[in-house]
């Protein structure tokens, strides 16, 4: 676990940077994300595989019909991101991990939205920070229930 963990914890800062710079989410970086940590997860909890496998469908279809309506809300990147995401939640604390890692990320990317429209500073905005801190703190949750 702690393998993956420091693995998942260096690709998720080099694409918060790689976002917040470039406002794109490198397929390589993503893919180094989902292999690197969901490899060690998969064999520690491989009774999780299934569900986190169905998360990360989901995840990434709802994302996937965001990114496709007009406008520009969702990024290639992020719909990628997201299912990673949901993938390696699913596998470290499950569907409660999922749903609170993805939640926060919604409440954490809104919050920073909300601010940039009443600064009037920018219309567009990288959501992959708020995807990988809302993860962490669906990991963290994890934590705290499998703890108690």
């Amino acid at each position: 676990m702690a393998l993956a963990g420091v693995f998942g914890g260096t690709a998720a800062v080099l694409l918060a940077l790689v976002d917040l710079r470039e406002l794109r989410l490198p397929d390589p970086l993503v893919a180094a994300l989902a292999f690197g940590a969901g490899i060690p997860l998969a064999l520690l909890a491989p009774q999780r595989i299934g569900s986190a496998v169905l998360a990360a469908v989901l995840v990434g279809a709802g994302y996937l019909l965001i990114a496709l309506l007009p406008g520009r809300g969702l990024g290639l990147g992020d719909v990628k991101l997201g299912a990673v995401l949901a993938l390696l939640l699913g596998l470290a604390g499950g569907w409660p991990a999922v749903a609170a890692g993805f939640v926060a990320a919604h409440v954490i990317g809104a919050g920073v939205a909300v601010f940039l429209l009443a600064t009037r500073r920018r219309r567009v905005f990288p959501f992959g920070p708020a995807l990988l801190l809302g993860a962490l703190a669906g990991l963290a949750g994890a934590a705290l229930v499998t703890a108690a």
